[in-house]
């Protein structure tokens, strides 16, 4: 069962931007909080920013300055825009609740390389 649909990734230089997107049909989506998280080979998967049902945001403390995420609720759409990209940001991007207690059926995620 699909339930969220990553896209936006792709190979960019250090220091340069990416805009990600997450579909979420059906699922209830303007009345939960939604996160983006990534996990780089060999690690945990970690939360790198959350966007409350109101539209409050709250960011790890690695992507503060340099990540915006903002939603649309008419299109069941969360948006992460990634700029001042560094190569430790390299990772494998995912989209969910940003509440795990209430975890979507986790989707393939977007892949995002940052190298010269």
């Amino acid at each position: 069962q699909v339930q969220v649909v990553e896209s936006g990734g792709g190979l960019v230089q250090p220091g340069g931007s990416l805009t990600l997107s997450c579909v979420a049909p059906g699922t209830m989506f303007r009345f939960h909080d939604m996160g983006w998280y990534r996990q780089s080979a060999g690690k945990q998967r970690e939360l790198v920013a959350v966007v409350g049902d109101g539209g409050y945001t709250n960011y790890a403390d690695f992507v503060k300055g340099r990540f915006t995420l903002s939603r649309d609720n008419a299109k069941n759409t969360v948006y992460l825009q990634m700029n001042s990209l560094k190569r430790d940001d390299t990772s494998v991007y995912y989209c969910n609740r940003g509440d795990l207690r209430f975890s979507l059926v986790w989707g393939q995620g977007t892949q995002v390389t940052v190298s010269s």
